[in-house]
């Protein structure tokens, strides 16, 4: 019995059904000059709550924990690691989010073009319907981005992006240093429980003790539920990683037919080179930046039609159905 994937590509059309079909043309590639956002109302919305819970952790920590702390040592000391985990955590979500996630180019699977890629013959092209683009291997095309992308694992609303081959490394750090400054706040939480039990609470905050509970019990559940949340998502891209299958190709359980890469040489690619400091920054790049293959590029005029079915030379081109939206793993 076939899946799904293998009718997809199992098809062969011939030459009477041929249909063109109207698309624009792709537009000037400038995009050194734009910065990748997805106008996207969930995941705009989704974005900001992360911010904002962010700096309410960063308030609760600073002006009801550490702020009020007779042991000025152990404020700075979390203090400063705190912060410096939030602030990576926030650029690693902001380069997650404005990153183009390895979107493949639009408009370029015309039939001019692909005649003019000189393929051999039986050489099948796989034409996305939805965006209009020649689909390379390992590309999945997003309802919410609009967008074919390569290696794509999944469409995360709290990023507001796909996650791709281009930004998954940033995607990785920021569910890291969510995680690590949820524990961090756990931790506070409970050492200033203590100080208070033991101290007078109206010394331990500046605060009125039944605000500082209730500022402490809601940064307790936040802290856990992110906590909890990212460390799964955090575990599971390492995981797709190593294992050199994104969370699609999990999903749709396709035969892989690719050359796996091994788990050393996949973390490598994803972080930028061999293992440094760099691999925990946010502002060091990947090593997927390549500059996309002729198939990839190719641009017609006005009015260009884009085909389906069976062109001169017996260069088959082949729609491949379906989009992905929001998942429910992010």
């Amino acid at each position: 019995m076939p899946t799904p994937s293998h009718r997809y590509r199992d098809i062969e059309r011939t030459a009477e059904y041929l249909q063109p079909e109207k698309c624009l043309p792709p537009p000037v590639d400038n995009s050194m000059d734009k910065v990748w956002f997805i106008k996207d109302g969930c995941g705009i919305a989704c974005a900001v709550v992360t911010w904002f819970l962010v700096f309410y952790a960063e308030f609760v920590v600073i002006f009801v924990m550490l702020l009020p702390s007779k042991d000025l040592v152990y404020s700075i000391i979390n203090g400063i690691i705190f912060n410096m985990l939030a602030f990576l955590a926030l650029a690693s979500h902001l380069r997650a989010m404005i990153t183009d996630p390895g979107a493949v180019p639009k408009g370029n699977a015309t039939k001019e073009f692909i005649e003019s890629l000189q393929l051999k013959p039986g050489q099948v092209v796989y034409k996305c319907p939805k965006c209009c683009s020649i689909k390379p291997d390992r590309a999945h095309h997003c309802s919410v981005c609009k967008r074919c992308i390569r290696k794509m694992d999944h469409h995360c609303p709290w990023v507001n992006n796909c996650v791709g081959e281009n930004n998954q490394k940033f995607f990785v750090l920021f569910t890291m240093y969510i995680a690590l400054i949820s524990l961090h706040a756990l931790i506070m939480v409970g050492f200033h429980f203590l100080y208070c039990f033991e101290e007078d609470w109206t010394k331990c905050s500046s605060f009125s003790p039944p605000t500082t509970v209730i500022l402490l019990i809601l940064l307790c559940f936040e802290g856990l539920l992110f906590l909890i949340f990212t460390a799964v998502m955090f575990g599971t891209q390492v995981h797709s990683i190593c294992t050199d299958e994104t969370g699609i190709e999990k999903l749709k359980k396709e035969n892989p037919t690719w050359e796996k890469t091994s788990s050393w040489d996949g973390m490598k690619q994803a972080f930028g080179g061999s293992f440094s400091p760099a691999w925990l920054s946010p502002f060091s790049g990947t090593l997927y930046h390549k500059v996309p293959s002729d198939i990839e590029t190719g641009t017609g005029g006005k009015g260009s039609e884009i085909v389906t079915g069976r062109l001169e030379g017996h260069v088959e081109v082949i729609e491949i159905g379906g989009g992905v939206g929001h998942c429910t793993n992010s």
